[in-house]
């Protein structure tokens, strides 16, 4: 039997809470429909950063301090430096799809999923790959194929990043190295950890109908398993290095989309939590909410340069 453990309220009222980034000692989340990345604390206790046109996803942050944000409508990262928002890449020349969740390295360089699909779809579902985009906005592809190119991460010992491809049910990692320029490059690729038998098929209603798991944010602790959020289940999933699956935390009749560790001591598992897919309408409801679990292992840390956040409050 797989160990569960129970997760926690901890804030509700959004609309669809994304890309869960802990960072000067509180929680960084995109609510979609409500165009706002919000602060929250580990009391629950919450407030605005700032607006992003075009609903913002995926989070990063810069040596300096400063945020990065993806704008899934408007196929960008912008830049929030603690007063004024700006565009730091444009990329919709080469995806069709939404732009979604997204990994920032210390080196400033950023890695972009997207839907694949045109408009969200379901019906125009095509491999893709991840949008690579430079310190000085510069982007490329690079990656392909993938379906539906979810979370990203490192992994705890920084020589891969793992990608969830969510509706081909499956973690995929790429060896990563630095190029003599500083670019990433990333090679060597493998899959992680298969749920199911791999689809032949680029369907996804078929696959949240068919698949045990559809893997979306993903997190990383320090033992080098991955914390997977499920969109069609009701937990989220810690997979060893090798695939198996250790344990799980369970969100009640909910649906996690997205995990971060954090906490003062990097032992909570952060929940971005809403209802299963096609149960009602985020963008009309406020169902979404934040829940919490303590684990084992703290989170992986990685090497940055010390600065001073003009986040903290």
């Amino acid at each position: 039997m797989i160990k569960t453990r129970p997760a926690t309220l901890v804030a509700s009222g959004f609309t669809f809470l994304e890309g869960p980034r802990w960072h000067a000692s509180g929680l960084y989340v995109s609510d979609f429909y409500s165009e706002t990345v919000l602060r929250i604390e580990e009391d629950g206790s919450h407030v605005p950063v700032c607006s992003v046109p075009g609903r913002p996803s995926g989070l990063g942050f810069l040596a300096d301090g400063s945020m990065l944000i993806v704008s899934m409508l408007g196929r960008t990262i912008m830049r929030w430096d603690g007063t004024r928002l700006t565009t730091h890449a444009e990329f919709g020349h080469l995806i069709d799809g939404y732009a979604n969740d997204m990994l920032v390295t210390p080196e400033g360089w950023a890695f972009v999923g997207n839907f694949g699909n045109t408009d969200a779809d379901p019906g125009s579902l095509r491999t893709t790959g991840l949008v690579r985009v430079s310190p000085s906005g510069g982007a490329d592809i690079v990656a392909r194929p993938l379906v539906f190119p979810n979370g990203i991460v490192f992994s705890s010992n920084h020589d891969q990043i793992i990608v969830a491809e969510t509706f081909a049910g499956r973690l995929t990692a790429f060896d990563y190295t630095v190029d003599a320029r500083g670019g990433p490059v990333l090679g060597g690729r493998r899959v992680l950890k298969q749920f199911n038998v791999a689809p032949e098929y680029l369907d996804i209603e078929r696959a949240a109908r068919e698949l045990d798991a559809l893997p979306d944010g993903l997190a990383v602790d320090a033992e080098g398993a991955v914390w997977v959020a499920s969109a069609n289940s009701h937990a989220a999933l810690r997979i060893a290095p090798d695939g198996e699956i250790l344990e799980a935390v369970d969100v009640g009749e909910l649906s996690a989309y997205a995990v971060a560790l954090g906490g003062h001591d990097g032992q909570t598992l952060y929940l971005c939590c809403s209802p299963p897919l096609g149960v009602s309408d985020p963008s009309t409801t406020f169902e979404s909410v934040l829940m919490a679990a303590r684990v084992d292992a703290p989170a992986a840390s990685f090497e940055r340069k010390p600065c001073h956040s003009q986040f903290a409050l």
